[in-house]
């Protein structure tokens, strides 16, 4: 057929003509796989109340009107749906074409994006928690899919590495444990809990540290030459987790709030100048419209505190202009917690009337949900503190085969699931080899690589002579909606449930049509539908950062 075949995107140009015809204008068919038949359109229940007639009566005329050359039969369903039920040489076509495609039929955009992807984010001096796990997780397949699309992405890790925490636990190193000592990140936590103690309680460490901010704010040598080493021992240690995670953030991706101190006071004064600021309180703050609280009231957004301290909200200002104006960025895209989700928008609303984020740059807040324990509460320890990152991929790859299972188990289930709601960290469901897991993923694709070393010989061209093999072929003609769909939406479960679905097609497919036992064409045929289950789900995989094994 000259070229991939999108199903979804031909059967919607070949009923598009006949849904034109019965409305009278044109209407998008909108064609969708489906559970109950191959493909589904539900557009002729959105014209019924538009043509004020009976949705089945409509579906009715477009079936009758439609022409799809064979390709698909197409019949009515329930109060109006057209079912398309694909045929089998459309499917072989595609299959044929798939062959050749190293993309395997997801071409690359024609519209590429340059694409900001800030995630991760943990604090300089603190161990990375469970809080952390989400957005570095989500963000990196993000990030991936993105990249493979075709655009062009910029990561960012936005580090907190600035601000009174530094003052208390440079000015705690100084007085107790000396500034050359080589300290392990976990050393340096411990570190900041006792300054953070001690600034709570003692008045005069309070004052010192208070003292210490304004020394590193205004660039005393040693204060400076301390910070710099907190710096570089938390991004010593930042990466070896991500090293471990096999994520794609590296050492060029840093971007601390540092980075946009010297920013601050312009913001402040360029949004003061355009009337966007308001003392309150002795601060000065912005009221983006449409932000009230429970009372009614305007919630501010604090961009100067009353002591003359910038919060996150000027950082955020200034790093959101920087990667407009100097980044270039297309689309802001911010891997952060749904609690932030507030927060970011008056942060977008009140760029957006700066005029630092034009209508032609997009910014969106990509929340996600909490990682909760058995109990159904945030995942901590026994003694109630925060569960350490080190410790879950400890845990995860103590009980897996190997690290590369443990790591699938933590990340699939992470990525599996709405990325909006919160999920139960249960490692023994995780780490199963049956059901919707990541170790599942990864035997479906040992499995497959083991057959083929069995199997010996060429693959041929695919025939189907069995309904599991016209299953597994339509379910292979599925990533490119899938991928499409999780990169839009940025939701990665969206290809993660279509990798689940194709290894469990595979599956049927292996338990009804052997391989090894049959013979000529048809042990070609399935030696094919084999291979190209392979490569799928090899680039599936990759693509939301999980190892693919030949071997288990």
């Amino acid at each position: 057929m000259g070229s991939i075949v999108n199903l979804e995107q031909l059967l919607h140009d070949r009923l598009a003509p006949a849904f034109e015809a019965v409305a009278g204008a044109p209407a998008d068919p909108a064609v969708r796989a489906s559970p109950h038949a191959d493909f589904q359109s539900g557009a002729a229940l959105g014209l019924a109340r538009t043509l004020g007639k009976p949705p089945r009566e409509i579906a009715a005329e477009v079936a009758g009107k439609a022409d799809l050359g064979g390709l698909a039969e197409v019949t009515v369903s329930g109060p109006g749906f057209l079912n398309l039920t694909v045929s089998d040489d459309l499917i072989v076509a595609s299959l044929d074409a798939l062959a050749g495609d190293d993309r395997l039929g997801v071409a690359q955009t024609k519209t590429p994006r340059r694409i900001v992807v800030d995630y991760s984010g943990p604090n300089v001096a603190k161990e990375m928690h469970v809080g952390h796990l989400r957005s570095t997780i989500i963000g990196d397949a993000l990030a991936r899919i993105l990249d493979w699309q075709g655009h062009e992405v910029v990561r960012v890790n936005h580090l907190g590495d600035w601000g009174t925490p530094f003052g208390m636990l440079i000015e705690h190193l100084i007085s107790t444990e000396g500034v050359d000592g080589d300290h392990s990140l976990g050393d340096l936590t411990d570190f900041y809990r006792a300054a953070r103690a001690e600034f709570d309680a003692d008045e005069g460490f309070r004052t010192r540290a208070r003292l210490r901010v304004v020394a590193l704010q205004s660039g005393d040598p040693d204060t400076r030459e301390l910070w710099r080493r907190l710096v570089q021992r938390s991004e010593e240690a930042f990466l070896a987790v991500y090293d471990r995670l096999d994520v794609t953030l590296g050492p060029e991706d840093f971007a601390g709030e540092s980075r946009y101190q010297d920013d601050l006071a312009g913001v402040v004064a360029e949004l003061s100048a355009k009337g966007l600021l308001v003392e309150s309180d002795g601060a000065l703050c912005a009221f983006p419209a449409g932000f009230t609280g429970k009372d009614g009231a305007p919630v501010p957004l604090i961009v100067r505190k009353g002591d003359g301290g910038f919060g996150y909200a000027a950082t955020d200002l200034a790093a959101l202009h920087h990667r407009v104006r100097d980044l270039g960025a297309d689309e802001l895209l911010y891997v952060v917690g749904a609690p932030q989700r507030t927060h970011f928008q008056m942060v977008f609303a009140v760029a957006r009337a700066a005029g630092w984020l034009p209508e032609s740059v997009s910014a969106e807040h990509i929340g996600f949900g909490s990682v909760l324990g058995a109990d159904g509460k945030m995942l901590k320890t026994r003694a109630g503190e925060t569960l350490r990152l080190a410790d879950l991929l400890d845990e995860a790859v103590d009980r897996a085969s190997a690290p590369e299972i443990g790591l699938a188990a933590i990340k699939y289930a992470d990525l599996s699931g709405d990325r909006r709601g919160d999920y139960v960290f249960d490692i023994d469901r995780m780490l199963a080899t049956s059901g919707n897991t990541g170790p599942y993923l990864q035997y479906a694709y040992a499995r497959i690589c083991s057959l083929t070393v069995k199997a010996g010989g060429e693959p041929g061209r695919v025939m189907i002579t069995q309904p599991a093999e016209r299953a597994l072929g339509l379910a292979l003609l599925g990533l490119e909606p899938a991928v499409r769909g999780a990169a839009q939406a940025r939701e990665p479960h969206r290809l993660a449930g279509y990798l689940h679905e194709l290894a469990a097609a595979f599956s049927v497919f292996y338990e009804k049509c052997p391989v090894l036992r049959s013979e000529g064409a048809v042990r070609a045929s399935r030696l094919a539908l084999a291979g190209h289950t392979a490569r799928t789900l090899h680039r599936g995989m990759f693509l939301l950062g999980i190892p693919a094994l030949e071997q288990i």
